[in-house]
């Protein structure tokens, strides 16, 4: 585009009449901060305010000397646009939308207060999500996390979320993308984001919040709107926001449901679920918006109610029919619950209104993969490779539908693609976890020993590939290795029953009969519908009659 050029090199900077730098087509430097702006060019349209706020003192007006705070009702309108672009350019750099993020730490969930009831019915908690089977696959297909939840095809915030039994076992679990160890503390996370002020600007923050006059902004909606967000998302200073929104609508006579909004968010910043409730359903008699029915959502799930997420949801579709993100909320909450059937569905609609949602493409996938359909899931891995989505994890399940499907010419190439194009140890891995799967399956042991192994380089924590090479180590006869294996891959994935039931087999076969009966118990607790242990266990209770 015209002017991009010169506007950047600043090469003897001109003096227009309002005291900034000249663009490239001699725009006015105001007009050209805007068009930064609008083409999210947040840097230079912080540059371009900047050198506007840092006028000659002849230049000055009204306000003049008193700080970039202080003063700041008295200036004219030019200047307190310039103040009230670049904040809200600031802000754009960092800002990351709340409705979809959200982790639980571990300080959040092990000391939660919120609890409503210690034994939840079945079907009403996420705490309890094996207490809802809705046709979904067995763990004996479909891997699930250590809270009991079935991998989702689509990695999001929260996905991996659940409720660990103790503080202990929440430690413990090696973070990975198959298990449910929380983050330390969701806290730290808003600190990082907040040192992003001090990056900024060298010379320290652009606003000191500590000399602002809240009272006064606050009569001024626009430039009021702009420094909340900018205090909330850039300084991310709940306290100093939540007192601004509090000055704003009460000098809004209460009338106003944006603030109303915010001063919810800021509630559910602090952990007052119950408060951040009262805010977002006022704001919602006032202003009915989707984006409030999400906040008010979230609040309910966060206090584990998700029957009553739904009844939202249901009822936000009766006013703002085939609103996708309303059904997509439905579809996590029944995948959460482990509803897989009901959450397919959901799943469905959302394609019937947007056919090119990824998240519902690739959880259909994954659910007909795991439904031993791996051509229909292929067909949805396709749409997704014909959209433009190009990463890892596709060329991975392309490579495994592929192989399932019997279309043995795509596996190979497709798993070299994934390789290629994995970013990191982990995503490496798991290629080459797949691959040792594959070996299996065409018989060749010796390969699959081999990429099991290759796992393990690329990932030390993989409990999968302990396993499997476990299995393969008592084939050999090497009964020592084979226990080794099995107890590595048992203390670092105590939620999959294989391990455990391996290491029974493995105890009976070499007459260790008391530990085969504890591996057994622990296999029978982590996947209770599991034929084979029940079995083994009913043939450990004979043997230890007959003694």
């Amino acid at each position: 585009p015209l002017g991009r050029q010169r506007a950047g090199r600043r090469r003897g900077p001109s003096r227009s009449r309002w005291g900034g730098v000249a663009g490239g087509m001699g725009l006015e430097p105001l007009f050209q901060a805007w068009s930064y702006f609008r083409r999210r060019k947040f840097r230079q349209c912080s540059d371009l305010c900047s050198q506007l706020l840092e006028r000659p003192p002849g230049e000055q007006v009204a306000g003049a000397g008193l700080g970039r705070e202080a003063g700041r009702a008295g200036w004219p309108g030019r200047e307190a646009a310039a103040w009230s672009l670049k904040t809200r350019a600031l802000t754009e750099m960092v800002y990351v939308d709340e409705i979809d993020m959200d982790q639980e730490g571990i300080a959040e969930m092990m000391l939660d207060e919120n609890a409503i009831a210690q034994v939840a019915r079945p079907g009403t908690s996420l705490k309890l999500p094996g207490t809802s089977q809705g046709g979904g696959p067995s763990p004996a297909v479909r891997p699930v996390t250590q809270s009991g939840r079935p991998i989702t095809g689509f990695v999001r915030p929260s996905t991996q979320s659940g409720r660990p039994s103790t503080m202990e076992q929440a430690i413990k679990t090696p973070r990975t993308a198959l298990t449910a160890r929380p983050i330390t503390s969701a806290s730290g996370r808003y600190v990082r984001l907040g040192t992003a002020s001090m990056l900024t600007n060298p010379d320290g923050p652009f606003i000191n919040l500590y000399r602002l006059n809240l009272a006064k902004y606050a009569q001024k909606p626009k430039l009021a709107k702009a420094l909340f967000e900018y205090i909330f998302h850039h300084e991310n200073d709940v306290k100093n926001a939540l007192d601004l929104a509090a000055i704003a609508t009460e000098h809004a006579q209460f009338k106003d449901w944006w603030w109303k909004v915010q001063i919810g968010k800021c509630y559910y910043r602090l952990g007052l679920y119950r408060e951040a409730e009262k805010q977002f359903k006022s704001a919602l008699k006032q202003q009915d918006m989707v984006d409030t029915i999400l906040y008010l959502a979230k609040v309910y799930v966060r206090l584990d109610q998700p029957v009553t997420a739904l009844n939202l949801f249901k009822q936000g579709l009766d006013r703002f029919p085939g609103e996708v993100t309303l059904i997509c909320g439905i579809a996590r909450i029944y995948e959460e619950m482990n509803n897989i059937s009901s959450a397919a569905e959901y799943y469905k609609d959302v394609l019937k209104q947007d056919n090119t949602h990824v998240e519902a493409i690739a959880c259909i996938g994954s659910n007909h993969f795991y439904s031993d359909q791996p051509e229909i899931a292929l067909r949805f891995y396709r749409r997704l490779l014909q959209m433009g989505v190009y990463n890892c994890q596709l060329f991975n399940n392309l490579g495994l539908c592929c192989f399932y499907a019997q279309q043995y010419d795509m596996t190979l190439s497709s798993f070299e693609r994934a390789l290629f194009l994995a970013e990191n140890e982990e995503e490496t891995a798991d290629v080459w976890y797949n691959l040792g799967h594959v070996a299996v399956g065409i018989g060749d042991l010796n390969l699959a020993y081999q990429c099991f192994k290759l796992t393990l380089v690329n990932n030390n924590d993989y409990a999968e590939a302990y396993n499997n090479l476990a299995v393969l180590e008592m084939q050999k006869g090497h009964i020592e290795q084979a226990r080794a294996l099995l107890q590595t891959a048992s203390s670092l994935a105590p939620h999959m029953y294989e391990p455990h039931f391996n290491f029974a087999i493995l105890s009976e076969k070499v007459g260790d009969l008391q530990r085969s009966y504890t591996a057994a118990q622990k296999s029978e607790e982590a996947f209770p519908g599991h034929v084979d242990t029940q079995q083994l266990i009913k043939q450990l209770k004979q043997h230890f009659a007959m003694l």
